[in-house]
């Protein structure tokens, strides 16, 4: 047989160069599996709300099964967005996720200008929870279900008030849609947060505030408030004899908060697929599952396809509710 010369023997050499340089990085990402450093998980939302206890249930349930530190940070302020941003625009590796709410699906058509678009700087992983909120009112207030609400906030002159935890937040937008659906008005008084809000409900200042089960009930249970209905579909386990809203005279209406898990746009497919498989797990166990219902939350799993298509429908949705309602936030 015939030897190669040495021109064909200097291109087959360059041919086997280049194919062991090719095979490079799929050798290397063999050898460095995900993660293989801590990951950083931004809260954009104070210490102690309902967000943040989810956050660090699902981090300590990752680090545990994953083997490396999951870490929260909080980066509150301004609806969430400051958060959402800084994760927006860090390195697509999978190291720095952010816990979204039902507020980032608000914010697009609530703020005039935002440095960031959910829908096209994101990578969805899984959603990860979702729960209602629940009506609550001082005792005294002369309504005790949604048909006296709003035969009360029609016959009222100058008509109720209601808190919130701030603009653009879901406990703002789902009063608007309610007094939308009811056909009444609604004054909206932000406040920075469920707390002081819920203070003043209770100290007759404020009428009625839609809030998150985990912030209303124990002030409910503690005779303090009244719960008039939840805004969920169906009913909740944590207040099985609390109706909703639809079943007190309202047909129809629901809204809800959930969080969902979300990667900056452009994070290797393989690393959304791995943390999405270990979020299935997690949100599965009977542990977690425990722990969220008692806080009025249901564990939400869903693929990164179909929570893609839940945020755009909540998106549309809430649009909607902001321009019947006319809220704006500059």
């Amino acid at each position: 047989m015939k030897a190669p010369s040495t021109a064909r023997r200097r291109h087959l050499t360059g041919l086997l160069v280049l194919a062991l340089l090719g095979s490079a990085p799929a050798a290397w990402a063999q050898a460095t599996p995900y993660p293989d450093k801590p990951v950083k998980l931004v809260v954009p939302y104070p210490p102690g709300g309902p967000t943040d206890i989810v956050a660090r249930v699902v981090a300590q349930k990752l680090q545990d099964a994953l083997g490396q530190p999951f870490v929260v940070e909080n980066r509150p302020g301004a609806g969430g967005n400051p958060g959402a941003e800084a994760v927006a625009r860090s390195t697509p590796d999978g190291y720095t996720l952010v816990v979204a709410t039902t507020a980032h699906a608000i914010n697009p058509s609530l703020f005039s200008k935002l440095s960031y678009q959910l829908m096209k700087d994101f990578a969805p992983i899984s959603q990860l929870t979702a729960g209602p909120l629940v009506i609550v009112a001082h005792p005294a207030l002369p309504a005790n279900n949604v048909k006296e609400l709003i035969a009360l906030a029609k016959s009222k002159s100058g008509g109720l008030n209601f808190g919130s935890s701030g603009n653009g937040q879901s406990t703002h937008l789902s009063a608007e849609l309610f007094s939308a659906m009811a056909g009444v008005k609604m004054a909206h008084v932000p406040y920075k947060g469920s707390a002081p809000a819920l203070t003043d409900v209770m100290a007759g200042q404020t009428d009625l505030m839609f809030d998150t089960m985990l912030s209303a009930m124990p002030h409910v249970k503690a005779g303090k408030l009244k719960a008039l209905a939840v805004t969920s579909a169906q009913r909740s386990p944590v207040a099985p004899d609390v109706p909703t809203v639809a079943e007190g005279g309202l047909p129809g209406y629901e809204a809800i908060a959930w969080n969902g898990l979300l990667a900056p746009a452009g994070t290797p497919a393989p690393v959304v697929a791995k943390l999405n498989a270990e979020l299935k797990k997690v949100l599965e166990s009977p542990d977690v599952k425990q722990r969220f219902e008692a806080q009025g939350f249901t564990p939400m799993w869903n693929s990164p396809a179909d929570y893609r298509a839940f945020m755009q429908a909540e998106v549309d949705k809430w649009a909607k509710v902001v321009k019947t309602s006319g809220a704006t936030v500059d």
